[in-house]
């Protein structure tokens, strides 16, 4: 693949723009400065570096973010930042979305990604791909609410019981909840069916992957697909 091709197939700008990067010397594999952007070069496993930042080379982008409080899960946010604006421009540019949305004031594992085809099988019902979340309540958590919750709760617009597929105890306030759906406010609703109020919501995994404890708020990091 010609190198201004490969950097326009990663975010970099578009063709006449990926010519100029390397013509202007911002280009380098394995240490050595290309400014040939007609250049071929082997995709496979190329790790390339542009404007002393490190870049794989990726068919499809998938990374991982610790998203932090106070930003949306949108392309157009309207309240708050938009969770993009954390990203570097070239995953922008690639159009990476999130798989599924947290809500502005929940916090944790995010994962974002240009391939639909990923986007439909981690979402999709069917799969029953587990996301855990931490819960903070407002009023004291006991096993009765844990109960209730395994059992299943009625939520306003859906005809039928919603269950959490675990919940345990975890604290005085707290508790983690494991659901396989992604219904609208879906943990916030249940609690409050409950009888009880979420005050603080924290996603610490989905499917197999743990959020990285040394990954901080507003972080992220590349995914390989073999992880999920």
């Amino acid at each position: 693949m010609q190198l201004a091709r490969l950097l326009f197939s990663q975010g970099f700008g578009a063709r006449r723009e990926c010519e100029g990067l390397c013509a202007s010397g911002a280009v380098s594999i394995a240490g050595q400065v290309v400014d040939n952007p007609f250049e071929e070069v082997d995709p496979a496993g190329l790790v390339f570096r542009v404007n002393g930042m490190d870049w794989p080379f990726r068919e499809h982008a998938l990374v991982l973010l610790n998203k932090p409080a106070g930003v949306e899960c949108s392309r157009s946010p309207k309240h708050h930042a938009g969770v993009l604006a954390l990203l570097p421009a070239p995953l922008r540019r690639r159009g990476v979305q999130p798989v599924g949305r947290l809500d502005a004031d929940t916090t944790g594992l995010l994962l974002l990604t240009d391939d639909g085809a990923l986007i439909h099988r981690l979402t999709s019902p069917k799969h029953h791909v587990p996301k855990v979340y931490e819960v903070t309540t407002k009023h004291p958590v006991e096993q009765t609410l844990v109960d209730r919750l395994l059992a299943g709760v009625m939520l306003d617009d859906e005809p039928l019981i919603v269950r959490a597929t675990g919940a345990e105890i975890t604290g005085t306030h707290t508790l983690r909840l494991v659901l396989t759906e992604g219904k609208y406010h879906q943990v916030k609703r249940m609690v409050a069916a409950a009888s009880n109020r979420v005050e603080g919501l924290h996603r610490s995994a989905f499917g197999s992957l743990q959020l990285p404890a040394d990954l901080a708020p507003g972080h992220w990091r590349w995914l390989d697909p073999s992880e999920l």
